[in-house]
């Protein structure tokens, strides 16, 4: 059986390999996040129709066509949220539809890569809002953020962007040449430089945790992430009588299928 990882699995396993084993070896729960995802869905599914549906035969997208689009996709949300909503678009349009736009290469999609290492196959993937071509013919990766919010992800930031340079390369056999965050609050874009190093640190890392499948060394990383970790109740490097883990469960062990040349 192939081992699936995704950005967040990579950007766990590379901040703590320990938290990476309570998490998704041993399915230990940790508390809940809270908060209501409902305006930033609403948000990602207009920008999506805003781009996917336009029929690309004018310079820019009007207006009546982004307000067309959020009605369709926010009515089931309160009013207060519609109205918030549509004035965040405001903020987007003004900023990033008001030029030339370019039809993008895909949008809302999951991209893969298949990677071998030390006989345990992997599958590492990753979720995107737009792609579209650069100038260059490189690969332009944007990302849409809807919190209020504007701090930088910078955790395991380039560990995300290599797992998106190697499944690019291999989906659409061209380099990823940045990653975009973009601030729909704000209309702010920050964008990263993707390299060699960033792809060369995904393999890295892959090639270290499938020598921890075979030896189950599963060491705690201590660190300033120790703070917000919901595992810390179990982990004698941060705690000093330290809870047990909960019972394996039935479901819980993950088995991986060795590959052979």
């Amino acid at each position: 059986m192939t081992y699936s990882l995704t950005a967040t699995k990579l950007q766990t396993y590379g901040r703590c390999a320990q938290q990476f084993y309570y998490r998704y070896e041993r399915k230990v729960s940790a508390p809940p996040s809270f908060g209501s995802a409902a305006l930033g869905t609403a948000l990602h599914r207009a920008l999506r129709m805003v781009h996917g549906d336009w029929h690309y035969m004018e310079p820019f997208i009007p207006w009546y066509w982004v307000e067309q689009c959020w009605e369709e996709c926010s009515q089931e949300l309160t009013e207060d949220r519609q109205a918030e909503g549509l004035q965040i678009l405001r903020v987007y349009a003004d900023k990033f539809l008001s030029d030339l736009v370019r039809r993008p290469l895909a949008l809302e999609g999951r991209i893969e890569a298949e990677l071998i290492f030390h006989h345990v196959p992997f599958k590492v993937s990753g979720r995107y809002d737009r792609l579209e071509y650069n100038d260059n013919g490189f690969i332009h990766l944007i990302d849409y953020k809807s919190q209020k919010s504007t701090d930088l992800p910078t955790d395991g930031l380039d560990l995300q962007i290599g797992l998106y340079y190697l499944a690019l390369e291999q989906r659409y056999h061209a380099a990823l040449d940045r990653m975009s965050l973009l601030f729909l609050r704000t209309g702010e874009m920050v964008s990263f430089q993707a390299t060699l190093e960033h792809r060369q640190r995904v393999l890295e890392v892959v090639s270290d945790l499938a020598l921890k499948l075979h030896s189950e060394d599963w060491s705690a990383t201590p660190g300033d992430h120790c703070k917000n970790c919901g595992y810390r109740k179990y982990c004698a490097a941060v705690t000093f009588d330290p809870l047990p883990l909960p019972e394996l469960g039935q479901e819980s062990a993950v088995r991986v299928q060795l590959a052979f040349a």
